[in-house]
């Protein structure tokens, strides 16, 4: 697969664009405007632009603020910074008046790589999903990203966007269909389906390619929203292949691989499989080797749906 950008910078490159034609929109950051790419919005729109500082619980304060007075508020800092650092204000500031603020934290995951433990985000979709009236949103690729960001501009109410640093495959060419809370079809199979978001839609597509070559043939869903979930998609999957295998850069418990054993357990149970970060936090590394020592890789995921046949 060919490399785009990051889904930092879609975002970022995104939201700029989108601020010419959205004159409500205001941008507040903080203090990693040049990590989480909304310096594209600052140097563009600078008068509508807030660098609040690190000071994670004022940057969602300040927002449900500006929402509260009639603007659209969009609020970046590393998903380890801003979920955990800031959930009591994103509960009650923003959640549970159901403001219109859209929380993007950067840099989730283990790929950040020499970063270490302390900067990965590994919880945050746990957190983000857990708010009543949140959306949550993992992109793939940069054209998916772009199309996140286009849909959550037009979305009223509190979200939160996952965007990771490294460069990343791409998945879509051109413009890429976007509906929140409708999952992408990439491939057709008949023996399991792998649905997967983020930086782990590119392994499940090898891995499927890998199974073919076996003569084994699996499905691919990019569950890009991860609330609400599209139920319908995972339903009908595992009813015509018998098998899920959930793949996400996120601990197992409270993302999307949660998600979807909730929704079967309660709608079609089958044998899943889930390829997650493991109960532990990791390590300073370089980001594939991280990624090759927690499991998180296209032969993780062909094991997976072995395991199940």
């Amino acid at each position: 697969m060919k490399l785009g950008k990051s889904t930092r910078e879609a975002f970022g490159l995104a939201l700029a664009e989108l601020g010419g034609s959205h004159p409500d929109l205001v941008v507040l950051d903080g203090d990693v405007h040049n990590s989480t790419r909304t310096e594209h919005f600052a140097k563009r729109f600078p008068e509508r632009f807030f660098n609040v500082g690190i000071a994670e619980s004022n940057l969602v304060g300040m927002a449900g603020g500006f929402a509260a007075a009639g603007k659209r508020p969009w609020i970046a800092s590393f998903a380890a910074f801003v979920m955990c650092n800031a959930f009591d204000q994103l509960r009650m500031a923003v959640a549970f008046p159901n403001l219109d603020v859209k929380v993007v934290g950067t840099h989730a995951g283990i790929s950040i790589g020499e970063d270490g433990p302390s900067q990965m985000g590994i919880e945050d979709v746990a957190l983000a999903a857990v708010l009543p009236n949140f959306v949550v949103v993992v992109p793939a690729d940069e054209p998916s990203t772009a199309a996140a960001v286009h849909a959550l501009v037009n979305h009223r109410g509190p979200a939160y966007l996952r965007c990771g640093r490294p460069n990343v495959p791409l998945i879509y060419e051109g413009q890429a269909p976007f509906t929140l809370g409708r999952a992408n079809p990439l491939r057709d199979g008949k023996d399991a389906a792998i649905v997967a978001n983020g930086l782990m839609v590119a392994p499940a597509l090898a891995a499927a390619e890998q199974l073919q070559q076996k003569g084994i043939t699996a499905r691919v869903l990019d569950m890009h929203t991860v609330k609400p979930l599209d139920a319908a998609a995972l339903i009908k999957a595992a009813q015509e292949t018998k098998r899920v295998v959930v793949a996400e850069e996120h601990l197992k418990i409270g993302g999307l691989a949660t998600a979807c054993a909730l929704a079967l357990a309660e709608h079609y149970p089958v044998p899943m499989q889930f390829v997650t970060i493991p109960d532990t936090y990791a390590e300073s590394g370089k980001p594939e080797e991280l990624l090759s020592k927690y499991g998180l890789t296209a032969d993780a995921i062909v094991q997976a749906v072995r395991r199940l046949l």
